[in-house]
């Protein structure tokens, strides 16, 4: 398999501030800006071990960066997560194990005390191709980039009690679901019309997130997405669940564990059985597991 190495770079911003003892309201900045860059690694080797075993090495990389506005009742929260990470196997070689792009916003009004009123957007895709792979290590496209890409927003109400525990509810959102490579809208993925290079759909969302410290040094994180279609089998709803945790050793370095569940009604995975391939909506699960080195700022 032809290898290739991804190079993320990225400006950090940084803001300053300057203190006084009777500063003026209007004179403090509104934008607050954190996040963190992780860089994550595991690797197993064996040597003439009885029990046997194969070698294995994989490295992930993780930009996780908010730019959050607060002024009077007005509130604006956004969120950028970049990440890729590739795995190398005896025998099976380079194979991709994380890819994402994802930015979030959430603009809110004070309605009372810990909810608002919303307008809600979430684009995720991803950066390179993903593969299925058969038992001969044959494999066959089934991703790329901008296929899918999906954008959802819609008007709604949240619940935010703090930036460590949010939800927000869209009665009203629209999701679209973009194809932008041609083999795989003609094979109509992700729900296409074969031939169509993106899907509109209409129905409600709902986007949580709660992360808490369930030992010193050591947080529990969770994100829940979930989108009804009111035009087709409101009954199918895809969701999109993920839980990590972060174990921090020491100023840099931590260990991270996490793992991903998508139940998407749209999303056709193909299966190959004596011969005969076969696409069906089948739960996806992803799991990472690594030390590494984490800064924060």
């Amino acid at each position: 398999m032809k290898q290739f190495l991804l190079i993320f770079s990225l400006l950090c911003l940084s803001l300053a501030g300057f203190s006084q003892t009777t500063a003026p309201k209007d004179t403090i900045h509104p934008w607050t800006i954190h996040g963190q860059n992780t860089i994550l690694i595991s690797q197993s080797s064996f040597s003439n071990w009885a029990a046997g075993g194969v070698n294995a090495f994989s490295g992930n990389v993780i930009f996780d960066y908010d730019f959050d506005y607060k002024r009077g009742n007005w509130s604006w929260d956004n969120k950028t997560i970049l990440a890729y990470g590739l795995s190398n196997q005896t025998g099976l070689g380079w194979r991709k194990n994380d890819d994402r792009i994802i930015l979030n916003s959430l603009l809110g009004y004070k309605a009372a005390k810990y909810w608002l009123y919303t307008f809600y957007a979430n684009f995720q895709t991803q950066l390179t191709n993903g593969y299925s792979y058969d038992s001969n290590n044959n494999r066959t496209l089934i991703s790329a980039l901008f296929a899918p890409a999906y954008l959802t927003f819609g008007p709604g109400f949240a619940f935010k009690k703090s930036d460590n525990f949010r939800v927000n509810i869209s009665p009203l959102a629209a999701k679209l679901t973009f194809v932008q490579n041609d083999s795989l809208a003609s094979a109509g993925a992700f729900g296409v019309i074969p031939g169509e290079n993106h899907l509109f759909e209409f129905g409600a969302s709902l986007d949580a997130y709660y992360k808490v410290n369930i030992a010193k040094n050591i947080a529990f994180e969770n994100i829940l997405k979930l989108f009804s279609n009111y035009r087709s089998q409101p009954q199918n709803i895809y969701t999109d669940y993920s839980a990590n945790i972060f174990m921090k050793v020491n100023k840099l370095v931590t260990v991270n564990a996490g793992v991903e569940l998508i139940a998407d009604p749209n999303a056709k995975i193909p299966v190959t059985t004596n011969g005969v391939t076969a696409y069906h909506s089948l739960l996806q699960v992803k799991q990472i597991f690594g030390a590494g080195l984490t800064y924060k700022f």
